[in-house]
């Protein structure tokens, strides 16, 4: 599912993903959104509460992280 650009239940392009990375190193996908500055809000938004897991947002397709 990372590799396509749609979610295939309501047909809407949602091509940026939030990425969560635990204390482990264990990455799991937290959602996706239609555009870069509503993912970017939540993962901030994610990021805030102060606990030391890493947040941040990637294009479906594109790793932002190694």
């Amino acid at each position: 599912m990372l590799g396509r650009d749609t979610m295939s239940d309501s047909g809407a392009v949602l091509p940026w993903l939030v990425i969560r990375q635990d204390d482990n190193g264990n990455r799991y996908r937290v959602g996706r959104y239609a555009t870069q500055d509503e993912a970017q809000k939540i993962a901030d938004g994610l990021d805030s509460r102060g606990h030391k897991q890493l947040y941040w947002v990637e294009r479906v397709g594109e790793s932002a992280r190694p």
